[in-house]
């Protein structure tokens, strides 16, 4: 065979097998957004079929969300069993800084979270944008029974202060309201070992913020656990 015909073989060679893989990755890149709105429909049934041909669980949209988030932002509680029990990083942060385990934290989503926490992957230390805890907003909006769940974890990192200067001791009391949920969500934190004392960026204290807000049953509380 002649050099040119060699080359001309080679070529056509190297763009027969370019094609072959940009239509795989087309396929591919399909089957992950197929993923992504299956779990966004809870479509379970669609969602096994997907996992079953391997697709890339972890594959993002255009908001850097995999399937496991889009499936949390909706509270699709199978969907998002689903995929956690198939691999799924509880860890994956979108582009606002969302994760699984962040956001059905925040949003009080228990059943998702305690998936995620099956898993022993969660990394807590995993922050939101304002840099806190699935903790900190759980207790600012009276999430009692995600609170209940974290706080059963050994060495939960209770007291992180967010860049707001806060603890979830601190949310809940400056950011609730002072009735019977932020009331008993002070009690867990207090009954887990958080430090009373740690004060705002401004030096004040939780037992100065319950005072001048009236909350007399935390007050209560957090004398009796030597607020100062």
């Amino acid at each position: 065979m002649k050099p040119i015909s060699l080359i001309l073989s080679f070529f056509a060679l190297f763009n027969a097998l370019t094609g072959c893989a940009q239509k795989s990755n087309k396929t591919g890149d399909k089957m992950e957004m197929e993923v992504i709105k299956a779990a966004k429909g809870n479509d379970t049934e669609k969602l096994q079929v997907l996992l079953n041909k391997r697709v890339t669980i972890d594959a993002r949209d255009s908001d850097q969300r995999t399937a496991l988030m889009v499936a949390t932002y909706e509270n699709n509680v199978e969907a998002a069993k689903m995929l956690i029990e198939a691999g799924a990083d509880v860890n994956a942060q979108d582009n606002r800084l969302e994760s699984p385990l962040l956001h059905a934290g925040a949003l009080g989503y228990p059943e998702i979270l305690k998936t995620c926490l099956a898993t022993g992957e969660a990394d807590h230390m995993v922050l939101n944008r304002y840099g806190g805890t699935a903790l900190i907003p759980a207790c600012e909006r009276g999430h009692t029974d995600v609170v209940k769940e974290l706080l059963k974890i050994d060495d939960y990192p209770i007291d992180h202060v967010n860049n707001l200067g806060w603890t979830a001791l601190m949310e809940a009391i400056v950011l609730g309201n002072g009735a019977q949920t932020h009331t008993h969500i002070v009690q867990l934190l207090v009954d887990a070992g958080c430090n009373v004392n740690i004060p705002d960026g401004n030096g004040i204290s939780p037992l100065q913020h319950a005072k001048e807000r009236g909350f007399n049953d935390i007050v209560a509380i957090l004398e009796k656990a030597g607020a100062e």
